[in-house]
């Protein structure tokens, strides 16, 4: 470690650490943190994060686990991460879509590649009655697709450990679209995440939003956990509050927009709720100059059905990457009797 030590970027670095750990729930060693801090923008030598890892460790915030597995948190360490400052929290999100977004690897006419999902974990107990709820949502087009993926204690989705005594389920995330408009050179900027208001079935305005800049986290697990959203009287009434986010792309690309946007529902992925007219306002939302809107459903919205019928849940929006592949209908989850009990 030569030069000028900043305690500011040691802490800030020790945080993402500790974010990491906390992320996999599995003994992880220098390497793997390495390159899972790339994802932050963080370049960080394996030797350098196995410094940090020794000065958390006489902290009390990492336990090393055996000569080769790799360190834990501690439950100190969660602490730490709970209340870590606001400042170097914020705007982890868009560098999140950012990070997701460049990852992903879909290529729809071979329908193979990384797709980015949302992870839920479900009690094993309640899981059949999670996705019952989740049907109405499902039946009327409110997802960003229908194709799902759901494994057993024990094991993954993508990089998350699922808990012992949960299913887990993961529902294809909007950042989709991101990627592949990146794929193809088109520039997506992701504004925020809101709950938009359905009347008649259709989209009329945005009433809550969130930024993607200035939160750590992805709106749609504030807005289910605050019991926002009212997405089965949506599905079932066509009246209520679903999750939406907000993007915009360069008013040139509208037209190739829309042809990829057409080749994507041909693989199952139908996330666009409205795509608006050049620096036109899009459901009451202001547009800026030689620019289009565009309103992509939100992920998480079969999975509020569960949280709104009172199952007990926890989210991991935009939290990792699966092969197009793994996925399957949510239709043929629920009728092939393979699920948890």
């Amino acid at each position: 470690m030569n030069g000028i030590v900043n305690p500011e970027d040691i802490e800030k670095k020790i945080i993402l650490i500790l974010r990491i750990l906390n992320n996999l729930q599995t003994p992880v060693g220098a390497r793997l943190i390495a390159r899972h801090m790339q994802d932050y923008g963080i370049a960080l030598s394996e030797r350098t994060v196995r410094y940090h890892l020794k000065m958390m460790d006489e902290r009390g915030l990492t336990k090393l686990i055996g000569r080769h597995d790799g360190r834990v948190i501690t439950q100190m360490g969660i602490d730490e991460l709970n209340n870590a400052r606001v400042r170097d929290k914020i705007g982890l999100a868009i560098a999140r879509i950012e990070v997701l977004a460049f990852k992903t690897t879909l290529n729809m006419a071979k329908r193979k590649g990384l797709l980015p999902v949302n992870v839920s974990f479900f009690p094993k107990e309640r899981f059949d009655d999670a996705l019952e709820t989740m049907k109405p949502a499902f039946e009327k087009g409110l997802y960003v697709s229908d194709l799902v993926a759901y494994a057993e204690p024990g094991s993954r989705l993508g990089d998350i450990l699922i808990p012992e005594d949960r299913i887990g389920f993961a529902t294809v995330c909007s950042i989709v679209v991101n990627g592949v408009l990146l794929k193809n050179g088109i520039p997506m900027d992701s504004k925020f995440g809101g709950i938009i208001q359905l009347r008649n079935g259709k989209p009329l305005r945005f009433v809550e939003l969130i930024y993607y800049s200035g939160t750590s986290v992805d709106p749609s697990e504030i807005f289910i956990l605050g019991k926002m959203t009212s997405v089965r009287n949506a599905a079932e009434e066509g009246k209520g509050k679903i999750l939406a986010n907000f993007r915009e792309i360069p008013a040139p690309s509208r037209d190739l927009v829309k042809d990829i946007l057409s080749d994507l529902q041909k693989v199952g992925i139908h996330g666009v709720l409205s795509l608006g007219e050049i620096s036109e306002p899009v459901c009451q939302t202001p547009v800026d100059l030689n620019k289009v809107g565009m309103i992509l459903y939100g992920g998480l919205n079969p999975v509020a059905c569960a949280h709104e019928a009172g199952i007990e849940m926890e989210n991991y929006a935009m939290s990792t990457l699966i092969e197009y592949e793994q996925l399957r209908k949510f239709g043929d989850l629920m009728n092939d009797g393979s699920k948890g009990s």
